[in-house]
């Protein structure tokens, strides 16, 4: 009698869950993989638009005072009134009250007169928030939100000839 009712129980034997709980834990591995990526690019694409937004109000903040922000105050004065300007827009350059940071939480950096003869630059260190990188690790620069390579430009570099 308790043989039969042994093989009609329904139920999963230990091979079975072991089979759906691997083939689970590979699907949850690649959607995770998956998901890093799509953050990591997300946050790229936020630095960029918030450069933008940052180099189109410095360039404002010229156009109204007549100069670029002081390398020393620097883009605080996009959004508090320096005491020596009149013509600054009331209300400021950005709707933010603070200055914003890259979408890895960094602050961004303010250069005048950089080495690329351009008037300013404004940049994020990106992932790592150390000059240089590959990858996700690559700076960012207002001037260059197109993706092309213009890092050389910016950075110092030295011939064999100066060591």
């Amino acid at each position: 009698m308790i043989s039969k009712r042994r093989k009609n129980a329904s139920g999963f034997t230990l091979v079975e869950l072991m089979a759906v709980l691997l083939i689970i834990a590979l699907i949850a591995g690649l959607a995770a993989k998956s998901f890093m990526g799509s953050t990591e690019k997300a946050k790229v694409v936020t630095t960029k638009a918030t450069l933008s937004t940052l180099h189109g109000a410095v360039n404002m903040f010229k156009l109204d005072t007549g100069h670029y922000p002081s390398e020393e105050v620097g883009l605080i004065e996009l959004i508090e009134q320096p005491m020596d300007l009149e013509d600054w827009a009331p209300g400021g350059y950005l709707e933010q009250t603070s200055i914003p940071r890259d979408g890895w939480k960094n602050e961004f950096v303010y250069i005048r007169n950089p080495e690329s003869g351009k008037p300013f630059v404004i940049l994020s260190y990106g992932a790592d928030g150390q000059e240089g990188g590959e990858g996700h690790d690559r700076d960012i620069y207002s001037t260059n939100l197109d993706g092309s390579d213009d890092s050389e430009t910016y950075s110092e570099t030295y011939t064999e000839d100066e060591y």
